[in-house]
């Protein structure tokens, strides 16, 4: 008996032994493996070598579903037994299998067939040994074995394989552990690049200035969060229903030139299906198929295994579409790439909206509005480049300046609407336009004077040519809104031959030479010499000299008496500027005035002569002589600001002049072109009592539609009126008379010369009179002469 419990033990020694050993085998291959596919190609294999199983199968539960899927299984390449599990799928509380997954315990059957548990195999087995794989109480899965024999496994195989079920699940533990932080680790780096390339391109598109880099760079950014070695981005035009591909890269490869799908191709394209539809468009080669089928567009081009298409929309009339394609079956977008493919859409639409903003705020800056022709800024900038390309130009080539003002067209303004004005000028400006070269530059300078800047003229003779083209184009009468109107054009012309030329020399010159055309009748032309130029001389030697007399008081004012028509007494005195140059002499009010005004000298100048008219009223009033009223002569430009309403009263109280004794005439053409404002002036005006006279009344166009809206005090007939006062009065006249007196407007003759007007005039309504029969302009002194006599 002692040595059969001797051997007994030493049996068992060697049993455990042996145990320990293939479990220590296990342990050291499973340390070594990092992968699941690894531990359980290993598992099987050695469950199956060492244990001398016939079989191994391992399953992994999915707790969502309840399963048990097979990921892997063995079994031996033997003719008598050759058994292998043939299920991939099992549910829980199905089978022994499932059982043990259910309930995570160990279980071992000697009989399958006395268990009604056991579902057979296409080669049933005779025994089982099932072991849960548990990691922190949670099932992971079961390690399956059968067998063909009956009582086949032993406690001892239990026992190994519930150790190495404890060692795989600890390591299937860590290397999903393991898996899931190089996963995180992963989508961490890619949300990274991912927010970074973000940035980029929202960078990108609020310092995009150039379309074609900002498509590059976008490209760039793209291609390195997915492939996107096929891709375009395309601007669709409503208004002409053609797509322009602006950027496009065809297997890697940028092609720089704009592809334009025209209207008959467009409609076949998927990109128009897209832009039609509005939406992201992701589809496989199977459903790009099926939308060819369904006719919503058509096969162009190679098949794509992969489309994926954005739309974005710019404004009302550009949209626009990006697109990937990828030729590849292991390339496939998902919606991931849809979403970020969204985004940039967005950012090209930002950035285009930008471009397009930023090209049409240069384009208004650098364009008339009424005719979209260039406007002065861009004409001046276009002379200045092309003189100094002069210096490079073949000899004898020189720039030619047409200055163009439509004559008449203040009377159809006038007399037919600003509408109908407007319609003539964009009628006129397309027909000239029709006329003009690609390379020369057709501009509006303000009003109807417009210009055509000739580039690179080799022989005179193209300009006589253009002149041709212009009057021809211009002989027919046209239709404006159901008017027939007949167009023609003064025009002068100048040459520029040096690089040292002045762009704004150039204008004068034109200008200069526009100015003699127009005075010698209607369609005329006239080209700059030196006549003109001598006059231009004198024009800016009086423009220099103008400021300097203002300052060293070189003006003075002579003053014509206003008289009662009835008895003759004088009621004030109408202000007259006269200058006296230093060098020149007197310098006429006719050729210094009209200077003025087109320099803008004229708001300085009248502000001076109304302070000397001031001055004079504060010295009589001081000297004690009777209230009279001095009416000052003054630009419509002090109508177009609140500021004069501000100087008149400063003038008023820095001499503490009697109200209503400096007032103001003006033509009426100056007040009709800013009658609101002008308006607003006038009544600014009123708390000091100032008159306003409106001169050389009967002369203009739109006086009597508007008089009635003017808050004026008295109307000045003009001396040609006057004039023709010889036997009896002019209906002119009469009717002039007639519409004040219903208006309760004071009426002033000028130019009343013969005692036969002054006649006439007593015989009617008029109030007041001035002119040469009574007085000439006097001075100062002189004027104190006649205050307290009749004339």
């Amino acid at each position: 008996m002692p040595m059969s419990n001797k051997i007994d033990t030493n049996k068992a020694l060697e049993i455990k032994t042996e145990q320990l050993s293939i479990i220590n085998q296990f342990s050291s291959s499973l340390l070594q493996l990092d992968t699941l596919e690894e531990l359980f190609k290993c598992v099987t294999t050695e469950v199956v070598n060492r244990l001398g199983f016939v079989d191994c199968v391992i399953y992994l539960a999915d707790e969502s579903t309840r399963t048990l899927n097979q990921v892997a299984s063995i079994g031996i390449d033997d003719e008598r037994y050759k058994y292998r599990a043939q299920r991939k799928k099992i549910n829980f509380n199905e089978g022994i299998t499932g059982f043990v997954a259910t309930n995570g315990e160990a279980i071992i059957l000697g009989d399958v067939s006395a268990d009604n548990r056991y579902i057979a195999d296409e080669r049933p087995a005779q025994s089982e040994l099932c072991v849960p794989l548990i990691y922190k109480e949670r099932i992971l899965g079961v390690i399956d074995c059968e067998h063909p024999i009956k009582d086949y496994f032993t406690n001892a195989h239990l026992e190994i394989l519930t150790t190495v079920a404890h060692l795989l699940s600890a390591k299937i533990n860590q290397v999903n552990t393991v898996s899931s932080l190089q996963k995180t680790v992963v989508q961490l780096n890619d949300a990274q690049k991912l927010e970074n390339s973000l940035l980029q391109i929202a960078n990108l598109t609020y310092e995009a200035s150039n379309l074609d880099v900002f498509f590059e760079s976008l490209h760039n950014i793209i291609n390195s969060l997915l492939r996107a070695d096929n891709f375009f981005i395309g601007l669709y035009d409503k208004q002409i229903d053609i797509l322009d591909i602006v950027y496009i890269v065809e297997e890697g490869i940028h092609t720089n030139t704009h592809q334009k799908i025209a209207k008959n191709q467009l409609k076949d394209t998927a990109s128009y299906y897209l832009l039609q539809n509005e939406q992201t468009l992701l589809l496989d080669k199977q459903q790009y198929m099926q939308h060819i089928e369904q006719g919503h567009f058509k096969m162009v081009g190679r098949q794509s295994e992969s489309w994926l298409g954005v739309q974005f929309k710019t404004n009302e009339r550009i949209s626009g579409v990006i697109v990937i394609q990828s030729y590849d079956s292991n390339l496939q977008y998902n919606e991931h790439d849809g979403a970020l493919l969204t985004y940039v859409s967005r950012q090209i639409s930002m950035a285009l909206d930008r471009q397009l903003t930023r090209q049409e705020l240069e384009h208004r800056a650098l364009h008339d509005e009424l005719t979209g022709l260039a406007n002065r800024s861009l004409l001046i900038e276009r002379i200045k480049h092309a003189t100094l390309r002069l210096a490079r130009a073949k000899k004898g080539t020189c720039h030619a300046l047409m200055y163009l003002d439509f004559d008449r067209f203040k009377s159809i303004n006038d007399s037919l609407g600003h509408e109908v004005g407007d319609h003539f000028l964009i009628k006129i400006c397309e027909l000239i336009k029709s006329t003009v070269r690609s390379t020369d530059t057709f501009a509006r300078l303000g009003g109807d004077e417009f210009a055509i800047f000739m580039e690179n003229i080799t022989h005179k003779n193209q300009v006589n040519e253009a002149l041709r083209r212009i009057q021809t184009v211009l002989s027919k009468p046209l239709n404006v809104d159901g008017h027939l109107l007949q167009a023609s054009t003064s025009i002068g012309i100048a040459y520029s031959d040096k690089v040292d030329d002045e762009a704004y020399v150039l204008l004068q010159q034109s200008d200069a030479a526009m100015y003699e055309a127009k005075s010698t009748g209607r369609g005329q032309v006239k080209f700059f010499n030196n006549t003109m130029r001598k006059k231009l001389k004198t024009h800016a030697d009086i423009e220099n000299d103008l400021q300097h007399a203002i300052e060293h008081n070189e003006f003075e004012l002579y003053f014509q008496p206003i008289f009662t028509i009835s008895t003759g007494d004088i009621v004030g005195f109408e202000a007259l500027v006269r200058w006296h140059h230093p060098n020149k002499g007197f310098v006429s009010p006719n050729d210094f005035i009209p200077i003025a005004e087109t320099t803008g000298q004229i708001i300085n100048l009248d502000l001076h002569l109304l302070d000397l008219a001031a001055q004079h009223i504060s010295d009589w009033h001081q000297q004690g002589y009777r209230f009279l009223k001095i009416t000052v002569n003054v630009s419509s430009r002090h109508f177009a600001s609140l500021d004069f309403v501000a100087q008149i009263h400063a003038i008023y109280n820095k001499y503490q002049l009697p109200l209503g004794s400096l007032c103001l005439e003006i033509t009426e053409s100056g007040l009709i072109e800013n009658l609101a404002l002008a308006t607003q002036i006038i009544e600014g005006l009123s708390p000091l009592k100032v008159r306003l006279c409106l001169d050389d009344f009967g002369t203009g166009y739109s006086a009597l539609g508007y008089l009635h809206q003017l808050p004026i005090h008295v109307l000045k007939i003009d001396k040609s009126f006057i004039d023709h006062l010889q036997d009896s009065t002019n209906p002119l006249v009469e009717a002039i008379l007639s519409l004040a007196q219903s208006l309760k407007l004071a009426v002033v003759a000028e130019g009343i010369e013969t005692a036969e007007q002054l006649a006439i005039l007593q015989t009617t309504q008029c109030d007041f009179g001035q002119g040469f029969l009574k007085s000439k302009p006097v001075t100062a002194k002189e004027a104190i002469a006649l205050i307290d006599k009749p004339l």
